[in-house]
């Protein structure tokens, strides 16, 4: 069974930092874009950073300047660094891989639990 499964959320107040990782396991072929995308209660779902295999980078207007994305491909790992955090950053972070199993199936998007990050003012 492949998964990801996101790690590192927490209640921190206003100003602080937090580091999430999310770590990707199981039989896996190959994994292109990595990214982190979050939820407030009542709103859609969107974009927080992205990044691809060969470490191309996008990040939302809203996050730009304080998160920061990266990866470990040896250990399918991809983090984000989040400082100078605002109440407005408060949400369920999900983690989403596009990968492969096997070099002959098609490539799919797998989703994590999601990690809850608060911000306090």
């Amino acid at each position: 069974q492949v998964r990801v499964v996101e790690s590192g959320g927490g209640l921190v107040q206003a100003g602080g930092s937090l580091r999430l990782s999310c770590a990707a396991s199981g039989s896996i072929f190959s994994i292109n874009t990595m990214g982190w995308y979050r939820q407030a209660p009542g709103k859609q779902r969107e974009l927080v950073a992205t990044i691809t295999s060969g470490g191309s980078t996008n990040y939302a207007d809203s996050v730009k300047g304080r998160f920061t994305i990266s990866r470990d491909n040896a250990k399918n790992t991809v983090y984000v660094q989040m400082n100078s955090l605002k109440p407005e950053d408060t949400a369920v972070y999900y983690c989403n891989a596009d990968l492969k199993t096997t070099r002959w199936s098609s490539t799919y998007s797998l989703w994590g639990q999601g990690t809850q990050v608060t911000v306090s003012s």
